[in-house]
């Protein structure tokens, strides 16, 4: 798929997300680390690249309801191994994980190969149903980790129907921070955790 309807698919997706989020409740975060920060409506050239923040000792940490990414480069499982965004592109649609930036449901580059091998299988079997389930790291409070995992799922169910896939092959569903992958409380275990996985039902 071209890079020109990937990035009008991705701002659809996004639009769908936040024009969802408006009616949520969400739950206070519990306090993190300082992150560096972007624009959630970012999509276009170059818009991966975060803006570091200067840290204040003094104030809290930034909430979970601003869309803000970590430098996953070293920490990520995709990008801890060389080639792995190939790799997830290539090998769709065996791989069946998605990983998310912190606190954001917009499905990164070395995913798109992936959506797209499930989406080209499932058009091509109308019989196979697939669910996608959402989930987060352990930060922030349930309800707004249900949330944000519900918008992970949609997020992906979203992108293969606007790539041919009929509604009712696709479910998407939202366990927030109660099934982690990983334990621990750094960062590795956290970009684990933070993930939509596509099962067959």
């Amino acid at each position: 798929m071209s890079s020109k309807k990937w990035a009008v698919l991705v701002a659809v997706v996004i639009a769908a997300g936040l024009a969802g989020c408006s009616s949520t409740k969400i739950a206070e975060p519990a306090a993190q680390a300082p992150v560096e920060t972007r624009s959630p409506l970012a999509t276009g050239p170059g818009s991966a690249a975060a803006t570091p923040t200067t840290p204040a000792a003094t104030s809290p940490a930034a909430p979970q309801s601003k869309v803000t990414t970590v430098d996953l480069a070293k920490t990520s499982p995709v990008a801890a191994n060389p080639g792995a965004a190939t790799a997830a592109g290539s090998a769709a649609p065996g791989q069946r994980v998605v990983f998310f930036d912190y606190d954001s449901f917009v499905i990164k580059d070395e995913f798109k190969g992936l959506v797209d091998g499930h989406a080209k299988a499932l058009a091509g079997n109308r019989g196979q149903r697939m669910v996608v389930e959402g989930h987060t790291d352990e930060r922030g409070g349930r309800e707004y980790n249900l949330a944000l995992g519900q918008k992970r799922a949609d997020s992906l169910v979203k992108a293969m129907e606007l790539l041919g896939v009929p509604a009712n092959q696709l479910e998407a569903v939202s366990f927030g921070k109660e099934r982690p992958a990983a334990t621990g409380q750094d960062e590795t275990a956290w970009a684990r955790n933070r993930r939509a996985e596509l099962k067959d039902r």
